[in-house]
C-alpha cells in the first residue's frame, strides 16, 4: 500500500445498536461490557455475570428504551454524530483545507476498523474522540482500539490523538451559547443542573482524571455565564450495579431540589451529540422524578450536536493539531 501526502480525521463516539431489537441490543451490550477499559472486573467473575444474567435480562428492558427514541434516521446518536461529520466535510470544503473526514464507533458501526480503511490513503490520521473530558473508560479505551486495528497493518500512517477539550475555550463559549439560546427562549430555572455521565469512584481512586475534568468544565461554564456558586450544581449520572460511583447522584439531586419546589435547567456537557442517556434519562425520566417529588418547571438544554459553534471548534481542533493554515469561519 502506497501512502499519499493526503491528511484524514477520524471522528469517533461511544456507539450504538443497529436496531432497536433485542438482538441488536444484546450484541452492542456484549462487545461493550467486554471492553476492559469499562469493566475491569476479573474476566473469570464478569463473563458469567454478563452471560448468564446482564445479557438475558437487559436487552429487552433497553430495547424499549431505544424504541422510545428511534427516529426515521436511526438512533438519535448515529444520526448526529453523521450529520455532524457532513458539517465538518462542508467547513473544510468552503475553506479549501485538504483533510478526509470520517466517522466511526468505538462499539457497533460504522466500526473504527471501516474509519481507518477509508483513510488508508492518508500520510497522518488525528483521531478525534467526541468525549470532552478523558477517561480511561471512553477515551483510552478508543485509543487501544485504534492500536489492535493497526497491529496488523505493515505500513502505518502518522497517527495523532486529541486526548481532551474538557476545557477548551471553543467548547466553554458554544456550551454557554446554549444555555443564553435557551434562557432567551425560555423563562430562566432556579438552578443550573450540569449532568456528566458517571465512572465507578474506584476508577477515580485509582487515577482516572475524569472528575477533575468535569468539575473544570463546569467551573469554566458557570465562570461564562456570571453563575453564583448557588445557581449551578455539578452532578453524575448513569450509574450501574452496587459499587459506589461518582458523586452527587443526579437522580438523587433531582430529588431534593423537587422538595425544594425549585424550578432547573439541565445541560450535559459530557456528551458530544443527544443519545439516550440525555433523551430518555434526563429529558424524561428524570424529569419525572423531579416532578413527582414536587419540582416546578424543569427544562432540557439539548447537547451541542451540529451546532455551527461545534462543528467550529472541532474544525479549530483538528487544524491546529495538523498544523493547518485556515481562517475559521462558521459553517
Amino acid at each position: 500500500m502506497t501512502i499519499s501526502n493526503k491528511l484524514g480525521v477520524l471522528l469517533v463516539n461511544l456507539g450504538t445498536p443497529d436496531e432497536p431489537t433485542s438482538a441488536a441490543v444484546r450484541k452492542y451490550l456484549a462487545e461493550f461490557l467486554h471492553d476492559k477499559r469499562v469493566v475491569d472486573l476479573s474476566r473469570w467473575i464478569w463473563c458469567p455475570v454478563l452471560h448468564g444474567i446482564i445479557l438475558r435480562v437487559r436487552p429487552p428492558k433497553v430495547a424499549k428504551l431505544y424504541q422510545a427514541i428511534w427516529t426515521d434516521e436511526g438512533a438519535p446518536l448515529l444520526a448526529i454524530s453523521k450529520k455532524q461529520t457532513s458539517k465538518l466535510r462542508q467547513f473544510f470544503r468552503e475553506n479549501e483545507v485538504n483533510v478526509s473526514v470520517e466517522l466511526a464507533m468505538n462499539y457497533g458501526n460504522p466500526s473504527i476498523s471501516s474509519g481507518l480503511e477509508k483513510l488508508r490513503d492518508c500520510s497522518r490520521i488525528l483521531v478525534l474522540p467526541l468525549y470532552p473530558q478523558f477517561s480511561s473508560a471512553t477515551t483510552a479505551s478508543v485509543f487501544d482500539r485504534i492500536a489492535k486495528v493497526q497491529a496488523a497493518q505493515w505500513n502505518l500512517p502518522a497517527m495523532d490523538f486529541v486526548r481532551d477539550y474538557h476545557d477548551h475555550p471553543l467548547y466553554i463559549k458554544a456550551l454557554a451559547e446554549s444555555v443564553r439560546r435557551h434562557w432567551q427562549n425560555n423563562e430562566r430555572g432556579d438552578r443550573l443542573l450540569m449532568s456528566f455521565h458517571g465512572i465507578p469512584q474506584r476508577y477515580a481512586t485509582n487515577g482516572d482524571p475524569y472528575p477533575n475534568e468535569c468539575a473544570r468544565t463546569a467551573e469554566l461554564l458557570a465562570e461564562e455565564l456570571g453563575l453564583s456558586s448557588d445557581e449551578w450544581i455539578l452532578c453524575f449520572q448513569s450509574r450501574f450495579g452496587r459499587e459506589l460511583w461518582l458523586q452527587p447522584y443526579t437522580d438523587k439531586t433531582m430529588e431534593k431540589l423537587g422538595q425544594q419546589k425549585l424550578s432547573v435547567d439541565v445541560i450535559c456537557p459530557g456528551f458530544s451529540a443527544d443519545c439516550l442517556e440525555t433523551i430518555e434519562e434526563i429529558e424524561q425520566e428524570n424529569k419525572e422524578i423531579f416532578q413527582q417529588s414536587g419540582g416546578q418547571r424543569y427544562h432540557y438544554i439539548p447537547c451541542l450536536n451540529d451546532d455551527d459553534q461545534h462543528i467550529v471548534m472541532m474544525a479549530e481542533i483538528i487544524q491546529s493539531r495538523l498544523n493547518i493554515q485556515s481562517t475559521v469561519t462558521a459553517v
